[in-house]
């Protein structure tokens, strides 16, 4: 169990707090006091403390800072710049936002290459607090039903006729199309892992980002700007090195698809360890193992980025030495890498018995995800500056936290006529 400071009046421990009201926390322990001391001034950690989770502009942050406008749009501006917080354009405004630390900030730290930070001893504390401390990938990837990102088919091993069953936003090459904006930065998994020199060999500059997220980044130069055609070409360059599309598990704009790596990616690592809690959405594709064309030659299993491919004995008698593919189906992501290496024809891809449920938007995953974890309160009464809103979250909080069978009845009323009206609201405001 990680340990961390108790100091309440400590700039970074209410940081932690403000960053732990989003449903993507990040829990304390002495390694993430750390990393915000890397990323954060003294100064800085006490201002974005007070921020609302929703988006607020220059005036409001002034507002809560006590300052003058001015000034507080040059420290948001500065932010912004650093990755910290994301910026719109809203009308004649500018609205602003903090990302949770994934994926957010913590990533945009290394998506490209700076002079300002320690990028190496930012990259050993990441190793530390994400590879060898087990509470923040447990929290982000092994908690409630819905998770950050999901799987997307590579669509090039797909069948005639299982590709008329793909739908647009499980397609990649879709989201690179219809993107409103679309950038290109450095993989922070492989960046991370080139200054521990436990990096492989793919591709580092293949980070993609869109639509609102990739107009802040490319803005703010922490990613570069790409047309559809390039970002289609660089979409086929990761699937021919065997990497796996990864991205925002929603159906309209998304924000970011990652082309990982079984040995650098965290989600994929998290999958690994915690397959068994179902930690990355699957797509709704299952591969089917055809024995009788299968020689046992292992390619698959070495190309499945979460061991879900093995080889296991034929059974044959008369051949006591021969193997054949054995998927397990509970822990495969249905990305379709494995048929890569197949040259037998004996694996295709078919649908899964059940649809896997997509949120909507970033709104409807978020929200979801709050009401799972019990922070459904943060998002409806974000602003903690405020005591009366302190007091009214407290109340929703525990109402969160009754038990299972008391709970179920304002569990079922936010998820229905609340969640849907929150959603509109928040739609129609942005």
């Amino acid at each position: 169990m990680a340990h961390h400071i108790t100091v309440k009046q400590d700039s970074y421990y209410k940081l932690t707090e403000r960053i732990n009201r989003f449903p993507q926390g990040a829990p304390p322990s002495d390694l993430l006091f750390e990393i915000l001391r890397i990323l954060f001034s003294e100064k800085e950690a006490g201002l974005v403390s007070l921020l609302p989770i929703k988006p607020f502009n220059a005036r409001k942050a002034a507002r809560i800072w006590k300052m003058k406008e001015v000034e507080a749009y040059a420290i948001l501006n500065d932010l912004a710049d650093r990755g910290i917080l994301v910026d719109a354009e809203d009308k004649d405004d500018v609205v602003y936002s903090m990302p949770p630390p994934m994926a957010g900030f913590f990533e945009f730290s290394l998506m490209r290459y700076r002079n300002d930070i320690d990028q190496k001893t930012l990259s050993e504390l990441f190793y530390q607090y994400m590879n060898v401390e087990e509470d923040f990938i447990k929290e982000l990837f092994a908690q409630g039903e819905t998770q950050l990102g999901r799987v997307f088919v590579n669509e090039s091993v797909l069948q005639e006729e299982n590709s008329l069953h793909v739908l647009d936003y499980e397609k990649a090459s879709e989201v690179i199309k219809t993107a409103t904006h679309r950038g290109i930065g450095i993989c922070y998994c492989r960046h991370k892992m080139k200054h521990l020199g436990k990096n492989c060999d793919a591709e580092l500059d293949i980070c993609m980002t869109f639509n609102g997220s990739a107009d802040s980044l490319i803005r703010h130069g922490i990613a570069r700007k790409i047309d559809a055609s390039e970002g289609l070409d660089l979409l086929q360059k990761a699937r021919d090195m065997n990497l796996v599309q990864f991205g925002e598990n929603v159906r309209e704009n998304v924000n970011f698809i990652c082309n990982c790596c079984g040995c650098c990616c965290e989600a994929l690592i998290a999958s690994r360890r915690f397959g068994f809690l179902h930690p990355v959405h699957t797509t709704n594709f299952i591969p089917f193992i055809h024995v009788e064309n299968c020689n046992g030659c292992g390619k698959c299993v070495s190309l499945c980025p979460v061991e879900a491919m093995t080889l296991v004995s034929l059974n044959d008698p008369g051949r006591p030495n021969k193997k054949k593919a054995k998927l397990e189906q509970d822990i495969c992501l249905g990305c379709g890498v494995c048929l890569r290496g197949c040259d037998k024809n004996a694996i295709e891809l078919k649908s899964r018995n059940e649809r896997v449920i997509t949120p909507v938007n970033s709104v409807h995953r978020v929200v979801m995800m709050a009401i799972e974890r019990g922070k459904l309160h943060n998002l409806i009464f974000d602003n903690q500056v405020l005591l009366s809103h302190r007091a009214l979250a407290a109340v929703l909080g525990a109402v969160l936290k009754l038990p299972p069978a008391k709970q179920v009845i304002a569990s079922q009323q936010f998820k229905s006529r609340y969640l849907e009206g929150l959603i509109r609201r928040q739609k129609s405001a942005s």
